[in-house]
């Protein structure tokens, strides 16, 4: 009876590994690989027992879910965070934290944002992306990236009062940047503001 080949990915889910680590391997010839007639690279599942003898799981199974919401969106937190659990289970990850806030996307010193700074080493970040960030998203995929760290982004329901959100924090940046540029006090900086918010408005 022939021997079961398995697709790279089976063969990584069953070591427990990152897919990168196994396209490494394949480079570096430390795994044998057989090609179908099609050309898919395949794996012998007796190769992938003479592995499984010496290879540590990776702890890309382990997620950390971060979850935020505006505070006029309290109410979407508890359906934004179990749908994020649910995501997480249907991927098979291992959920060793979840972390919330309740703040805007602009908001930098965010209680949990910090923390999740400090999860970064070492673990896969499951997120809504713009719950993550609202601006600059691409600097933390590369600040993580560069520990290890993949942000899978999960395309979920956006709150009902999500339009709200991004109306006050357009307010908020043209707030801090007229005040740079006028001053908070100059006649200006309220007209500026002001005709932004009659501009939305309407």
């Amino acid at each position: 009876m022939p021997e079961r080949l398995l697709t790279l990915q089976e063969a990584r889910r069953r070591l427990g590994i990152h897919p990168n680590t196994l396209r490494k391997w394949d480079k570096q010839g430390k795994i044998m690989v057989v090609r179908t007639v099609g050309g898919r690279r395949t794996i012998p599942e007796s190769e992938l027992e003479r592995l499984m003898g010496f290879v540590k799981p990776d702890v890309s199974r382990k997620a950390v879910i971060y979850v935020r919401v505006s505070q006029k969106q309290k109410g979407g937190l508890e359906r934004q965070r179990q749908s994020l659990l649910d995501y997480a289970k249907s991927r098979g990850y291992e959920v060793v934290a979840v972390l919330e806030d309740v703040a805007s996307g602009l908001n930098e010193k965010r209680k949990s944002l910090s923390k999740l700074f400090d999860l970064v080493e070492r673990r896969e970040i499951v997120a809504f992306k713009d719950r993550l960030t609202r601006f600059g998203f691409s600097y933390l995929e590369r600040y993580f990236s560069s520990h290890g760290v993949r942000i899978e982004v999960v395309n979920g329901e956006e709150p009902k009062d999500a339009y709200q959100e991004l109306v006050e924090d357009l307010i908020a940046i043209v707030t801090s940047f007229a005040g740079k540029l006028y001053g908070l006090r100059s006649h200006k900086y309220g007209k500026v503001v002001e005709g932004v918010k009659q501009l939305i408005a309407e």
